[in-house]
């Protein structure tokens, strides 16, 4: 789960040197800095609609459906030429890696320095980078960000023991991850149950014994009123944990789901960090409408952000959201984290005063809800087990949690 540093001229080099492909760890590091790269997406229209790379410096991108090289190859190989007269490099994307080798190959026969991103879409979807928020004697504090679908978890070690907090799919990184920094899973803890992505929490919980918690309220399914069918530990609000020399309180935030809960974790050296889920993000909100409940929930989600989170959350604390919906979010260590008294000033769908108001703004900014989050849900409290394949399909493309606009 590493980056590995990657210059754009390093990526020229590659094909250079007869490598035809690079991976999306060393992509995604390309894109953490300007560039002069052409990202060329190949996959078809709906394909590239529903989600593409972004990165903090997201290059310029070309959509050429692979079946144009097919079928008119030179006029293809024009349209690209006539973006890189520097004779810039070009990524080449598709979903697997296979059609996009096939064009980067035919591209470099006509003279384009021409690369394909191994595994395509999918190893892009599935690659996870992971950056130390505080290092300190006592505790340490990890973000692992799924970078393609905006997905952050937190990851807290104190005195050899670790809690993760929203783990997202692929949970043996994250023992990767503990294994590398001696410390045992203590707490699996879930902020509620998510619609956008699958957790590893219960994954986990089996694989190792640690208890996996969610509040009861998120534990049946809002749409099919089923009941969950997995083992987890109920949480209720003002509840505590220990977890090394950290103190974890559980704050129940309800809007986005009933049973949507804040961490606030609370520091030997006096910091305080909260993991809000889809709370409380960098910009925006989470929307209220996922459970089916838009116009009854949105109201809730007033009294809690405006309530709740001003009563109980330190103005000082650092907000450590689910979700981002753009690379931009990020300071420029790559974190996404801000304190809640500058998230009060610079979040502007935070600056309303009257609830009508407010509840109209919700209601008029909620986006497209794609059908998979039904099943995801189900799939988070054990109503559903899907394939690997059958997860991929589910979790395609970016999060669409947060308001619209």
């Amino acid at each position: 789960m590493e980056s590995v540093l990657l210059t754009v001229d390093a990526v020229a080099d590659l094909q250079a040197t007869g490598h035809g492909e690079i991976f999306v760890q060393e992509l995604f590091a390309a894109l953490q800095h300007p560039s002069n790269l052409l990202l060329l997406d190949v996959r078809n229209d709906e394909e590239f609609r529903l989600w593409r790379i972004e990165g903090r410096y997201t290059p310029e991108t070309l959509h050429l459906p692979y079946f144009f090289f097919l079928e008119d190859e030179d006029n293809a190989v024009a349209q690209v030429k006539e973006r890189i007269q520097d004779r810039r490099p070009v990524v080449v994307v598709c979903a697997k890696g296979g059609a996009s080798g096939y064009v980067a190959e035919r591209l470099r026969a006509h003279g384009v320095r021409a690369i394909n991103l191994a595994g395509g879409m999918v190893e892009w979807g599935d690659f996870y980078d992971v950056r130390a928020v505080a290092q300190q004697p006592d505790y340490r504090i990890y973000q692992v960000d799924r970078v393609a679908r905006g997905c952050v978890s937190w990851v807290f070690i104190s005195r050899g023991e670790a809690a993760v907090v929203d783990p997202l799919r692929f949970g043996e990184r994250y023992l990767k991850l503990l294994k590398q920094q001696g410390a045992q899973l203590k707490l699996l803890l879930d902020t509620h149950a998510h619609a956008d992505h699958i957790s590893s929490g219960p994954e986990l919980a089996q694989m190792t014994g640690a208890a996996y918690h969610l509040h009861p309220y998120d534990a049946i399914h809002p749409f099919d009123m089923l009941p969950a069918r997995m083992q987890y530990e109920m949480l209720h609000d003002g509840q505590r944990f220990t977890l090394g020399a950290l103190q974890i309180e559980v704050i129940h935030t309800p809007g986005h789901t009933l049973g949507q809960v804040n961490f606030l974790v609370t520091t030997p050296d006096g910091e305080a960090f909260c993991c809000t889920g889809d709370n409380l993000f960098i910009e925006s909100f989470g929307r209220p409408d996922l459970g089916g409940q838009g116009e009854r929930w949105a109201p809730v989600v007033y009294d809690t952000i405006f309530g709740v989170m001003k009563r109980r959350v330190p103005a000082r604390a650092w907000i450590l959201p689910g979700h981002y919906a753009s690379p931009a979010e990020a300071n420029p260590d790559g974190l996404y984290m801000k304190r809640l008294e500058d998230l009060w000033r610079e979040n502007r769908s935070l600056h309303f005063t009257d609830k009508e108001r407010f509840v109209e703004f919700v209601l008029s900014h909620l986006p497209y809800m794609p059908p998979q989050y039904m099943e995801i849900k189900r799939v988070n409290i054990g109503l559903s087990n899907p394939s690997l394949d059958e997860a991929d399909e589910l979790e395609l493309g970016k999060n669409i949690c947060a308001l619209s606009g």
